[in-house]
Formats: structure tokens, C-alpha cells, sequence
């Protein structure tokens, strides 16, 4: 099947212009190699005609002197507009030559006959001209041959010779013509075939791309269930000497001795708050360990008063911060409300700490935290942004691995987002964030909504697609 039929109007308008810089190019380079083979020719008027080196040798040098102003022109502002002319000037001119030089020596017993068919073949086999210049080339040069063979100077004319070469010359140009026309054939297909290859690529990287996102995702959910391994061992070790140690504690601080001794007293309520801190890791650790939504992930609540909730357990690290809510009139959905507001609360208090660090880096900087939810299909998308530090990009791929960390020591384990990533992918839901270092930070989630499509799957993923630099490559503010 011809390619040309294959091609829509877009395509061949993109093929015209292709060509156009293909033909450009075959054409200087044509008219190169012209103006190198026109004035080497004198070797042959030596060897075949020595008698008449010079006026043969004049006619050579105004073909070069014209060939190479047709090249300048080729090389001009205007040769995109006029390749096509300029390519069939350069083309016409060494076939005139020939054409004179076989009138003025020995009309069709002239050996330069050879030379008119050499240039035939040429320009149908090499040069990216079509069907019709090439067919107006062949029988230009053939009746120029005729005429010049039938009114040379010499006299009688050999009819044989001159019709004999003519059917030659014929030959050539139909030759030339055909090869005029498969080459433009091959150029059609070998554009097309470039285009699909182009266009396979391109979706060969979206492919690639959307790959590399899931491999993201992936890798952070074997981390999560490696991480839950190791907890669900550990949890019974740590957690019964920890709730032993608990009742003697305050067993301990029931001690009319311990309320009669101020040290004492101090020493014990540091040794509680120490095993609270303890509990608090070990019950962190419960969310990786336990990671299958049981009854509490089914249930249906209010995000907008899960939100007030976590609001008014940070109030005190919000302290100066401008908060801005902006939430749709229905806001129910489905899940684990206490889980819910665990992640609002970690979100809001990095963003505290984003904000403070800021202000002590950015003069008459305004601390502000927005949080918005808006809802998409089955699911509701809580978006909780900052203007604060935001995070470097050397730490965006691992925001949410656990026990990584950019406070100091002893102010976090790291567990805070890696927490927060457990508890919504437990929802059927993924934590991304998008960050500017330096300018702002977004955490972005999402929930089930209550309703009836959503009760019919609550564990169904979001239908919609994260952005592709929160996939794999997560970066946000500073992590707890």
C-alpha cells in the first residue's frame, strides 16, 4: 500500500516542511558537486576534442560562474520559498551546456551525449525533485539533443546515430522518471514510519513514567510493611513492662513519703512522663503493626469537626498563625475519625514548626495555614498548605520514610508522616505533598465520602491521580 493515502492533511503539511529542509539540502549539495565536475570536464574536451579546448573551456567557466551564483541563492534568505526553481535552474543549466558542446563539435557522434544521460540519471536517482520537473527535464534534454545533433555545423547528419542516441536519452529520462517516483514513495513511508515510531515513543514514556510512579507508591508501602513487621514483634515486649512500670509509678506517687518529698515527687513525675512518651512510640508503632481497616474505618463522620478537634489540640502551637479554612457544605465521609485527626494534628503541627522557623529566617513574614477540601467523585480531598520553610529537595524522596527526620536530636523519631501515610493508605486513600523550599509547603489527602457510591466500597481507591512530584517523591515541610 502507497504511504501518500496513509497521511492525513496535518501529517502532510508536517511532511512538506520535512522535505522542504531535505530538498534544500540535496540541492546545495547537488549544485556543489556541479560546479566540481563542470570546470573538471576539461580534461575530457582535451582528450576528445583538443582543438577546441578554449571556446569548450569559456562555456565551462560561465556554467560555474552561474551554478555558484544559483548556490548563493541556495544559501539566501529566500531559498526556502524558491528551492524548487532554483533546483530545476541548476539542474537545466549543465544540460544546455552539454547540449552546446555537442552542437558545436560533432553533433550526434559526439561522445558528450553520454554526459546528457549521466545527468538524467542523477537527478531522478539522487536529487528530491518530482514527477513533474523530472519528466520536464527528460524531454527538454531530448529535443535539445534532437535539435542540436539535427543543426550542428557539420554536414551530412548521421540520421542513425541521432535517432539512436535520442531513444537513449528517452530511455534515460523514463528511467530517471520512475526513479523520480518509487523515491518519492520511500520518502513518504519512511516519514510515516518515523512519525509512528515518534508517536510510539511518546507513549512509550508516558507508559515509563507511569511506571515509575506505581514503583514509588510500591516502595513506600513494602517500607510501611517492613516497618509493621518489626513493630507487631516488638509490640508485646515493650508494651507490658512500660504498663508495669506505669501502675508502680503511680502506685509510687500515692505514697504519703513521695507527697512529703519534693525531690522525690519530681523524680517520679519525670519517670512517668518518660514512660508516657514511651507508650505514646509504642502506640505509634500499633498503626504499622495493625494496618487492616477493621470496623472503626467503616464508620461515617463529620471531617469538618474532625478537623475543629485537631485545631483546638494544636491551639497552642498555632498561637500567631493565621488559619484559613475553606471546606464544601457536606463533608461527611468514612473512616476512622481518632486516626483522621492524628494525621490533621501531625500535618498542623509540622506546619507550626515550618512557620516559626520562617519567621525567624523571613522579617514581617505573615504565618499562614490554609486548609481546603473539595469534592472529587467518590472521594473528598483535604489540601492543609503553609508558607513556611518547606523542605530541601535532596530530602523530597524521603519525607515519609520512618525515623527520618530534620529536627534535632531528641526533638522526633520520624515516625510522625510515616504514620500519617499508613493511616491514610489504610483509608483507601494516598498522602502526597508538593513543596518550594523556602516558599510554601502542601500536604494533600484523601477520604472516602458518605455516600451512597462510597458506602458501597468504602476501602475504593481515589479515582483520581496524585501529582506526578508527590508520586515516589515526596517533599513537604519538616517532618516529625
Amino acid at each position: 500500500m502507497d504511504a501518500a493515502p496513509q497521511l492525513t492533511t496535518a501529517l502532510k503539511v508536517d511532511y512538506e516542511t520535512e522535505l522542504s529542509e531535505f530538498r534544500l539540502a540535496y540541492s546545495r549539495a547537488g549544485c556543489i558537486v556541479a560546479c566540481v565536475l563542470v570546470p573538471g570536464g576539461v580534461g575530457l574536451d582535451m582528450a576528445f576534442y583538443p582543438g577546441s579546448v578554449l571556446p569548450l573551456g569559456v562555456a565551462r567557466g560561465v556554467t560555474t560562474i552561474v551554478l555558484g551564483l544559483l548556490l548563493a541563492l541556495l544559501y539566501s534568505r529566500f531559498a526556502d520559498k524558491y528551492v524548487r526553481a532554483i533546483t530545476v535552474a541548476w539542474l537545466l543549466l549543465p544540460q544546455i551546456m552539454i547540449v552546446w558542446m555537442i552542437y558545436r563539435t560533432d553533433g550526434a557522434l559526439s561522445p558528450y551525449v553520454f554526459g546528457l544521460s549521466l545527468a538524467l540519471y542523477a537527478s531522478g536517482i539522487v536529487m528530491p525533485i518530482g514527477l513533474m520537473q523530472s519528466v520536464g527535464l527528460g524531454a527538454f534534454t531530448c529535443v535539445a539533443y534532437f535539435l542540436a545533433g539535427l543543426l550542428h555545423l557539420h554536414a551530412p547528419v548521421p540520421g542513425g546515430a541521432l535517432i539512436g542516441n535520442t531513444i537513449f536519452l528517452l530511455f534515460s529520462a523514463t528511467a530517471s522518471s520512475v526513479c523520480t517516483v518509487f523515491n518519492e514513495r520511500a520518502r513518504l513511508k519512511l516519514f510515516a514510519l518515523k512519525r509512528e515510531v515518534a508517536e510510539k515513543n511518546a507513549t512509550l514514556q508516558s507508559t515509563n513514567h507511569a511506571l515509575a510512579q506505581i514503583k514509588g507508591m510500591m516502595m513506600q508501602q513494602e517500607k510501611m510493611a517492613a516497618l509493621g513487621t518489626l513493630s507487631a514483634g516488638l509490640l508485646h515486649e515493650v508494651n507490658n513492662p512500660v504498663n508495669y512500670s506505669m501502675m508502680a509509678l503511680n502506685m509510687a506517687l500515692m505514697d504519703p513519703a513521695v507527697a512529703a518529698s519534693a525531690e522525690l515527687k519530681e523524680s517520679l513525675t519525670d519517670a512517668k512522663d518518660g514512660m508516657l512518651r514511651v507508650q505514646s512510640i509504642v502506640s505509634d508503632l500499633k498503626t504499622f503493626a495493625y494496618q487492616k481497616p477493621g470496623g472503626d474505618s467503616e464508620r461515617i463522620f463529620l471531617f469538618e469537626k474532625a478537623l475543629r478537634s485537631a485545631l483546638r489540640l494544636t491551639g497552642f502551637e498555632l498561637k500567631g498563625v493565621d488559619i484559613e479554612t475553606d471546606l464544601p457544605l457536606d463533608t461527611h465521609v468514612r473512616g476512622d475519625e481518632p486516626a483522621v485527626i492524628g494525621v490533621l494534628v501531625n500535618l498542623l503541627g509540622n506546619a507550626a514548626l515550618a512557620l516559626h522557623k520562617a519567621a525567624q529566617r523571613r522579617a514581617g513574614l505573615e504565618p499562614q495555614i490554609v486548609v481546603r477540601a473539595e469534592r472529587q467523585g467518590a472521594r473528598l480531598f483535604v489540601h492543609v498548605r503553609d508558607n513556611g520553610t518547606g523542605i530541601a529537595r535532596e530530602n523530597l524522596e524521603r519525607v515519609f520514610e520512618p525515623f527520618f527526620t530534620t529536627r534535632e536530636v531528641g526533638q522526633g523519631l520520624g515516625l510522625g508522616l510515616a504514620v500519617c501515610y499508613a493511616i491514610v493508605q489504610r483509608h483507601g486513600g494516598h498522602l502526597t505533598v508538593a513543596s518550594e523550599e523556602g516558599a510554601w509547603t502542601e500536604f494533600r489527602f484523601d477520604l472516602a465520602l458518605a455516600t451512597a457510591d462510597a458506602a458501597a466500597d468504602p476501602g475504593a481507591p481515589s479515582t483520581a491521580i496524585p501529582p506526578p512530584a508527590a508520586l515516589g517523591a515526596p517533599a513537604g515541610a519538616v517532618p516529625a
